[in-house]
């Protein structure tokens, strides 16, 4: 996924100012494709430039009012053509099972605590989400469009359930390990 394709997701749903892009990365979109507030002014400079998208005219004309973008029917062409690419899956790339793997010829120092830490941050990435579908997708809400944002919330449902899941496992596991005392040494 690029972020051009994202913001152009972001324009087709709701026209929007680069502000309001950024604040619904943060609450949107940005829970499996984050963006920065300058890296979201840069893509629409671009993609303004290659007439994907346009600044829509302001209502009322007024010093320093920021600019809201629509996209254009090329923006909706690429969008639609990159949609329709064959991609292969990503290879997974975590820092917590590469210092695992560390750990076992290095020693463990700091590695529970963290597991516990990350075990916290999935429970309540997943409580998030089971909030958000209970909010956004109660029962017969089910038009085409919201079938598929609501299978991308339940990958991140699944996802943060494999993780919590996972990381309980690994913490059984971990106090299981030979030579283990109380602190975790």
């Amino acid at each position: 996924m690029s972020l051009p394709h994202a913001i152009l997701v972001a324009l087709l749903e709701k026209p929007s100012s680069g502000l309001e892009l950024t604040r619904r990365f943060d609450k949107s979109i940005g829970y499996f494709w984050s963006a920065t507030h300058q890296q979201i002014y840069r893509e629409l400079g671009k993609l303004e430039g290659e007439g994907y998208i346009r600044a829509l005219a302001p209502q009322q004309p007024a010093r320093g009012q920021k600019k809201s973008y629509e996209v254009l029917p090329a923006g909706r062409a690429e969008l639609a053509r990159w949609t329709a690419v064959s991609t292969d899956p990503k290879p997974l790339r975590d820092t917590m099972l590469l210092r695992l793997r560390a750990a076992a010829v290095v020693g463990t120092e700091g590695i529970e605590a963290d597991l516990r830490r990350h075990l916290d941050l999935h429970r309540s990435q997943l409580a998030e989400y089971e909030a958000i579908q209970e909010r956004d997708f109660p029962p017969g809400k089910d038009t085409p469009e919201d079938r598929l944002r609501h299978l991308v919330l339940r990958a991140g449902i699944d996802l943060e359930t494999f993780w919590t899941q996972w990381l309980t496992h690994a913490l059984t596991e971990f106090e299981a390990l030979p030579g283990r005392d109380r602190d975790g040494s």
